[in-house]
């Protein structure tokens, strides 16, 4: 199979879980792993430290444009670099994540990055997770998987998730911003939050992360001949 479509998307709603499996996926399958969701936080970072709102379509867009943004895909993690600086870790915030929602609604900047990712899989042997990577970025990707769970489940997740990087948010203030942010995914006119026609669909409410793994990892083997 040509490297360009050993890849594997993992599509699904924010907390369903793609991060974790993205990345405990590659590392099982000796891949790299492309966390998108990383690129339009960076933006998303960059912009509101510059004083852009979401609103301002065309600004967003030249700025997206101009920034030095670098994409390291290590088996574990994707390291994401603004110019000369490391960002990776203050692109998780609340704040942050809210923002890069309606930042990556507007398609100049999808646009943008769109060549940025692409050109990382260019080089195949890949596992990315977003909202749109079976559908849009990657449709011929050789598998692809769309991730669902429970609010309440996805809401506990990304709360112990913030935990660990010392940051505490109330259980009630999570489930509200992953229900906005359902709807602003699902309903938005550009790459709409919404499984490709051949995905494999996984509910992991009541599922452990190794149990996901495995049932994607027993996938890859079957497809790709591992």
């Amino acid at each position: 199979m040509d490297n360009i479509n050993t890849i594997i998307t993992i599509d699904g709603p924010a907390g369903s879980g793609k991060s974790t499996l993205a990345k405990n996926l590659a590392q099982a399958l000796g891949w790299a792993n492309l966390n998108t969701g990383s690129i339009y936080r960076a933006v998303a970072l960059v912009a509101n430290e510059r004083g852009l709102s979401p609103t301002q379509a065309k600004e967003a867009e030249a700025l997206t444009r101009s920034l030095d943004l670098r994409l390291y895909c290590e088996k574990s993690e994707t390291l994401v670099i603004v110019g000369d600086r490391d960002v990776t870790g203050l692109i998780n915030t609340p704040e942050v994540s809210r923002l890069s929602s309606k930042f990556s609604a507007i398609p100049g900047v999808r646009a943008a990055l769109m060549d940025v990712q692409r050109r990382v899989g260019q080089r195949g042997h890949l596992v990315t997770e977003g909202r749109d990577m079976g559908t849009v970025v990657f449709p011929w990707a050789g598998l692809k998987f769309f991730l669902t769970a429970s609010l309440a489940v996805r809401a506990a997740r990304r709360q112990r998730q913030l935990a660990r990087d010392g940051v505490y948010v109330e259980i009630e203030e999570i489930e509200s911003d992953l229900a906005v942010r359902d709807h602003s995914d699902s309903t938005r006119e550009t790459a709409q939050l919404k499984p490709a026609d051949e995905a494999i669909h996984i509910d992991s409410s009541n599922l452990s992360a190794f149990e996901v793994e495995t049932m994607m990892i027993g996938q890859a083997k079957k497809v790709f001949g591992l």
